[in-house]
């Protein structure tokens, strides 16, 4: 039995307490298995998704911190975080993060072989993200491929394939991944550029903020492109008008570069996700 005080540790490591990046991964994957299931998906595979998803954030949670945990002591948001800190060591959270990569493959076994051979992609994705902020000039783009493998996992699982449509989706969340990442590590910048790791905060410099409405921009118009394709209708489009909406709002926080406004802005990027896949599942249900 693990003691609660230990308990409490490894959940924080998994950052169960901080639910956003959970909400980040699931709002791609709610998309790609409504898209796919014409607005029906089953249950369990709806089940299996949901749990895998909450799975491997947690997973490449660990692994992140592990990856930092060389950085993390310096920067004032994550010195106090559990291996950071010193409470969890190396081995413990190279451990939990390979029970739970477990677990969420044994939960995809009964699905379509696809998923599976996808599945390893999206572990190499996850366990490899944390280290390319190296060397990578913007890892939030690689960052938005191993947050969206869930939508060609999604459609294998559905239909057994992965129509263009799910690779034009999965290009959507690459953008929208730069556009609330790059919020994201704007709060980070000035640690971020002590310590020498690179982000697209650092990357754009100057015109970060036009990237990031660039970003906004191509995310909506990638997402019109999958509603033409796929013949959605008017509440699709109310949907990504809403998300619009939202994006805009996220510029008009982010204007003055203050860390807290950033911060904001990004946490509240799970409503721009929550109003394109109201857009879908309501013009499906229809």
């Amino acid at each position: 039995m693990i003691p609660t005080e230990r308990l409490s540790l490894y959940l924080r490591l998994m950052r169960l307490d901080k639910p956003i990046g959970i909400l980040l991964l699931l709002w791609p994957t709610l998309w790609a298995l409504w898209l796919a299931s014409a607005g029906v998906p089953s249950w369990p595979v709806l089940a299996i998704f949901v749990a895998g998803v909450v799975l491997m954030r947690s997973a490449g949670c660990v692994i992140n911190d592990y990856a930092d945990r060389e950085f993390d002591p310096h920067v004032a948001r994550t010195r106090e975080r559990p291996l950071a800190a010193g409470k969890v060591s190396p081995n413990e959270a190279l451990a939990l993060a390979a029970l739970l990569a477990l677990v969420a493959f044994v939960l995809i076994l009964p699905l379509d072989i696809l998923v599976l051979k996808l599945s390893l992609i999206a572990l190499f994705l996850a366990a490899s993200y944390p280290f390319t902020k190296r060397f990578f000039a913007i890892p939030q783009a690689y960052l938005g491929i191993a947050f969206g493998f869930g939508i060609p996992m999604g459609y294998a699982a559905v239909l057994g394939t992965v129509p263009a449509e799910a690779w034009i989706l999965l290009a959507a969340n690459i953008c929208w991944a730069i556009a609330y990442d790059t919020e994201y590590a704007m709060v980070d910048r000035a640690d971020d550029l002590k310590i020498g790791i690179k982000t697209a905060a650092i990357t754009f410099g100057r015109f970060d903020i036009m990237a990031v409405a660039l970003c906004y921009a191509a995310t909506l118009a990638l997402l019109a492109w999958v509603g033409w394709r796929t013949a959605l209708g008017p509440f699709f489009h109310l949907g990504l008008a809403a998300a619009a909406g939202i994006a805009v709002y996220h510029l008009a926080l982010i204007r003055d570069r203050d860390p807290a406004q950033c911060f904001r802005a990004f946490l509240h990027n799970t409503w721009f996700g929550a109003a394109v896949f109201a857009g879908i599942a309501l013009d499906l249900s229809m």
